[in-house]
């Protein structure tokens, strides 16, 4: 068998486009209140009114996300706080019991409390499992573990997953008996299924990843797969070696071609320099080590490799000048970086289609084929 060969090249700057984070968020919010409805629905069924299983699944699903709202005193704390102890398995079904019996006093249906608890203690408890799915990191072994979990198989946003859920749902709210639980229990099996396929075609990138970095004498002790946006067909891989990582993406249209991977600095005195740092601390642990650090202008810059393409990112943080990041004084912000839509929205598609080997977005060639 032809052995992979990979190319590096270098990598020459863009210029990040600064995006606030409220459309995905949204779109976040969507899809959970879509798999807490269906869920709901399914666990109900005609035992009452397909709109109040909508309605109060939709409500189950959105409260863990609540925890958002905390503010934990700085930027960094807020990153790693969240999906903490309220995406807890055990938290969320303790939580259940009280939920399930106060909605069933609500709307008289005080015979169906167990019903309604089994209903929305499936609509919690299946929230931090579909978050386990994204790269995020989830905690769900609260309070005996901080640990974050996070798979990485699948976007936060992607509407092959959300799509079918929502349909099923409102065809069942609006289709009475069974026909119309057979349209939700269809959506639920469809997007359960793309779950799954997510998880596998990730397994085969990362064995194209491996083979690829094997070939060039990169380390693949800690490498990183995870999906493009919105889809699972381009994923973005990064590689962590003593004092640099590589990026890199690949196509499941790319068939055998071997990844291009770009190198960049990490800022490994920096790293060890600041490691006793808080905020340093909590992001070496939340990103289990996908991180950088860099000094620029007369401050220090720490940002979660993770969520992004270079060289822009969403967990990307300003630590203050290096005197008060020393001395706990420095008042941390982050900036929300994204590309321009009209530029990577395009550069997606075609790097989807297997246009890869350049030096634009995505990896994709700088101009359109």
């Amino acid at each position: 068998m032809r052995r992979r060969a990979c190319l590096l090249r270098a990598q020459p700057a863009r210029r990040p486009c600064i995006r606030r984070a409220a459309f995905t968020n949204f779109m976040d919010s969507l899809t959970q209140i879509a798999l807490g409805s269906a869920v709901s629905l399914a666990a109900m069924g005609r035992r009452t009114a397909a709109w109040k299983a909508v309605l109060w699944g939709a409500v189950a699903g959105t409260l863990p996300d609540l925890d958002a709202l905390i503010d934990h005193g700085d930027p960094v704390s807020n990153m790693v706080l969240h999906r903490g102890w309220s995406h807890a398995l055990l938290y969320l079904t303790l939580a259940a019991l009280p939920l399930g019996w106060a909605v069933a006093r609500l709307h008289g249906e005080s015979g169906q409390w167990k019903r309604w608890c089994w209903a929305l203690g499936l609509a919690l408890f299946t929230h931090p499992l579909l978050d386990w799915m994204t790269v995020y990191g989830t905690q769900l072994l609260r309070p005996f573990s901080r640990e974050p979990y996070g798979l990485g198989s699948i976007f936060i946003i992607d509407p092959l997953y959300t799509v079918p859920l929502i349909v099923g749902t409102a065809v069942a709210v609006v289709v009475a008996g069974r026909r119309g639980l057979r349209w939700n229990a269809a959506g639920l099996l469809l997007s359960t299924a793309y779950l799954a396929w997510s998880a596998a075609a990730q397994q085969h990138v990362a064995a194209v990843a491996q083979a690829s970095l094997t070939a060039i004498g990169w380390p693949t002790g800690q490498v990183l797969v995870t999906p493009t946006p919105f889809n699972t067909l381009a994923w973005r891989i990064v590689a962590m070696a003593p004092g640099r990582y590589a990026e890199g993406f690949y196509a499941l249209a790319d068939g055998g071609r071997p990844v291009q991977f770009t190198l960049h600095d990490r800022g490994e005195d920096l790293v060890h320099r600041y490691a006793a740092l808080e905020p340093v601390r909590q992001v070496a642990h939340f990103s289990h080590g996908f991180f950088r650090m860099r000094e620029e202008n007369g401050h220090l810059f720490l940002t979660d490799l993770r969520m992004g393409q270079e060289p822009a990112y969403t967990f990307h943080f300003d630590l203050g000048t290096p005197a008060e990041a020393a001395a706990g004084r420095a008042r941390i912000t982050q900036s929300w970086q994204r590309p321009d839509p009209a530029a990577a929205l395009p550069a997606l598609w075609r790097r989807i289609r297997g246009h890869g080997g350049g030096d634009g977005l995505f990896g994709t060639p700088a101009v359109a084929p």
